[in-house]
């Protein structure tokens, strides 16, 4: 018996070609299907947010939102208004405003060049709405919240978009068929990124600040991680853990959280499944929304 037992080295070896055969088959049984071009409908459904984006800080920096022309012919934001900011606040405020507005042109530039129509801007809401996510946030304690009433306000009505956009972006990745659209995208995302970091890091700053009798920075800003959570896949963090600085969002392997576009259509609408509301009173436009 023992001259027909095989050794080691064989046993490992037929293994190898077991396996080897055995991937190779799955290869040719299983081979990936080709994915729909989802391309020109994934921008449009980020041109939606980068509209929400560009129409509030362009409003808060400069009273004023987009052009007709990177509008789309779409109707006005309603709601927005030149916010009162310290030197400091205003310089940053337009930083991000000149970004998100390139953003747009940007997007409505590759839609146009891959063959699509890039959609108008939907109805925006950038006033009431902030109020209405305050007010849910903070359980009642804080009504008729306005950002643009100062830089403390300015800041927490930017972190309510910051993250969701860097999440947005990171989970439309999978969807995207071109290369060129992917570096695209991943180049807006890391701009978002910064402009997350950025937000963040002042409200950690102020993190003590007494926001409400009751309720400090840090507070409000972990009820709208909360809230934003519990309709958005769990994917959020506050400026703190651990009674700790948490600058950066992101999981257990420090990789920045990804949100279906159903989880984030959740936020911006402020109401998981719905169609419409919030920041978007008639919904986006385009085919995902």
């Amino acid at each position: 018996m023992s001259n027909n037992k095989p050794n080691r080295r064989q046993f490992l070896g037929t293994l190898g070609m077991l396996g080897a055969g055995a991937m190779l088959g799955s290869c040719a049984v299983t081979a990936a299907p080709s994915k729909p071009n989802l391309d020109i409908d994934v921008l449009n459904f980020a041109l939606n947010l980068e509209y929400l984006e560009a129409e509030f800080y362009l409003w808060a920096a400069f009273g004023a939102g987009l052009s007709n022309a990177d509008a789309g012919g779409g109707p006005a934001a309603t709601g927005g208004k030149k916010a009162t900011l310290s030197a400091a606040l205003q310089q940053r405020a337009e930083e991000i405003a000149r970004d998100e507005e390139a953003h747009v042109k940007a997007l409505r530039a590759t839609i146009t060049k891959l063959g699509g129509t890039p959609v108008a801007r939907p109805q925006l809401d950038i006033g009431p709405a902030f109020a209405a996510a305050a007010d849910a946030a903070s359980g009642g304690k804080i009504k008729g919240f306005s950002p643009y009433t100062n830089d403390l306000f300015f800041a927490h009505g930017a972190f309510i978009f910051e993250d969701v956009g860097v999440t947005a972006y990171s989970g439309a990745a999978t969807l995207i068929t071109s290369p060129d659209v992917l570096q695209a995208a991943a180049g807006i995302l890391a701009v978002e990124a910064y402009h997350a970091g950025e937000i963040r890091s002042y409200l950690y700053d102020q993190k003590d600040t007494v926001v409400v009798p009751g309720l400090t920075v840090e507070d409000v800003v972990a009820a709208i991680s909360a809230l934003r959570g519990s309709v958005g896949g769990g994917k959020d963090e506050g400026i703190t853990k651990g009674g700790k600085a948490n600058i950066v969002a992101a999981d257990a392997n420090a990789i920045a959280y990804h949100r279906t576009t159903r989880e984030v259509l959740n936020i911006v609408y402020l109401a998981a499944g719905a169609t419409k509301g919030g920041f978007f009173p008639n919904g986006l436009n385009g085919n995902i929304k």
